[in-house]
């Protein structure tokens, strides 16, 4: 498993409308596409500021398979939805290791 790991800033006043966008177009829009198992959205309770998005993909392969076209319609359609709100300040790949449950 595959994960994506994005941090984000955004406007403290529009953190809200930025979780929701964002599950309206860009999950809607991920899940449509083979390998993606699921999203988190975490939000920090002390930095306003702050939203991590932790995506979950089957495999790298699956993940990089969606055209960069496709990528920059979905990007374009939440910037007019949110603006100039945010800015992805870090992002990286990770890979599930080990995955303990009771």
């Amino acid at each position: 498993m595959e994960i994506e790991w994005l941090k984000v800033k955004v406007d403290p006043d529009l953190r809200e409308k930025f979780v929701q966008k964002d599950a309206e177009i860009w999950t809607s829009a991920l899940s449509q596409y083979p390998g993606f198992l699921n999203k988190e959205v975490w939000i920090s309770p002390t930095d306003l500021t702050e939203v991590i998005l932790v995506i979950h993909w089957q495999s790298f392969e699956q993940w990089q398979a969606i055209p960069a076209e496709a990528l920059n319609q979905i990007e374009a359609q939440f910037n007019q939805a949110m603006g100039n709100s945010y800015q992805i300040v870090e992002g990286t790949r990770y890979q599930v290791r080990k995955r303990f449950q009771p």
